[in-house]
């Protein structure tokens, strides 16, 4: 019987996935900010826009991105 196990994405990968959903007409900004780590806003061109702070840049952009979409 064979297993298939579902390997972890990386945090390259889950960039990646992100960058490459991405709308070309939508604004972001990604700041490392001195003790609280990554700040990270993204806004439509409809102007809503959002802005999550996580330890690392991966979790920010994936959070704002389920923000927004």
């Amino acid at each position: 019987m064979g297993h298939n196990y579902a390997k972890p994405l990386t945090a390259e990968a889950r960039m990646e996935r992100v960058f490459s959903r991405l709308p070309a007409d939508w604004a972001v900004k990604m700041e490392l900010q001195p003790g609280t780590g990554w700040s990270v806003w993204m806004q439509r061109p409809d102007g809503t826009l959002h802005q999550e702070t996580r330890d690392t840049l991966v979790e920010a952009l994936e959070e704002v991105w389920r923000a927004l979409r």
